[in-house]
């Protein structure tokens, strides 16, 4: 079953006005597909549409099937069944997205006992095993969000993203509220899990240099609309719109800085 197919994509404010217009694509199993554009140009607006997460005040139009279900106009009860099971989110600032109130292992934990159905010692060794997956300490499973670094947030978030075995793995900028080494640590810990499980990757992020490293396909966003899509390779290669080529610019003129300051 595709993961994820996408047609004539658009949203509106209740005003009438278009964020989003006749956005599609569509993402095989174990593909990996990134949405690159600035700020503004609509990036994690359609994540939020694909996943049925709009904010009040916007409607979606077209066509979004996330594992074959139908996800514009669908009721909550169904895509909650869809929700974590076919496809999860991994958001771009952690802390937001964590309960502060809540232990680091319950949080891992909620998501495994709704799938899993586990109890008792068996849900305490599971919630060991993601966060060793994510490569974090015991330890972590009884703090509290801000008693760890943004890093091993954003790992917290991978975990719990993870715990339900979707086929679909959406991250939305998912390193860039993290230090360049961090971001580094972050990126190949989801290559390798994304990889090991054989999942769908939608990676989201306005550094073009960042997202050809994880996608083979890239979607190019402006101000709403699709200017160019294509193998990453060949984007990077020979962009064809004048907005793609200053992408590739821009990510050519910081690769070259940083190998200048490199010791």
């Amino acid at each position: 079953m595709t993961p994820l197919e996408v047609e004539d994509l658009s949203v509106r404010r209740a005003d009438g006005h278009e964020l989003l217009r006749g956005l599609s694509f569509s993402l095989g199993p174990g593909e990996r597909l990134g949405l690159v554009g600035e700020s503004g140009s609509g990036k994690s607006l359609t994540a939020l549409a694909v996943m049925g997460l709009l904010p009040s005040g916007m409607a979606a139009s077209g066509s979004v099937l996330l594992g074959g279900t139908q996800v514009i106009g669908a009721p909550a009860r169904r895509l909650d069944g869809v929700r974590g099971r076919v496809a999860s989110v991994v958001f771009q600032e952690p802390l937001a997205a964590l309960d502060p109130l809540m232990r680091v292992g319950g949080q891992i934990a909620e998501p495994i006992r709704r799938r899993r159905g586990l109890r008792g010692g068996r849900l305490r060794a599971a919630v060991l095993a993601a966060l060793s997956e994510v490569r974090l300490p015991e330890r972590v499973a009884r703090a509290y969000p801000h008693e760890i670094s943004g890093g091993q947030r954003q790992r917290v978030a991978i975990a719990m993203a993870l715990a339900c075995e979707p086929g679909l793995l959406i991250a939305d900028e998912p390193t860039t509220a993290l230090d360049v080494t961090v971001q580094a640590e972050v990126l190949a810990l989801l290559d390798g899990l994304v990889t090991g499980r054989g999942m769908a990757l939608l990676f989201i992020g306005h550094d073009l240099a960042v997202v050809a490293d994880v996608a083979d396909r890239v979607v190019v966003l402006k101000d709403g609309s699709m200017v160019e899509s294509g193998r990453t390779r060949d984007i990077v290669r020979e962009p064809r719109h004048a907005y793609t080529r200053s992408l590739v610019d821009s990510a050519w003129a910081l690769e070259g800085e940083l190998d200048r300051l490199a010791p």
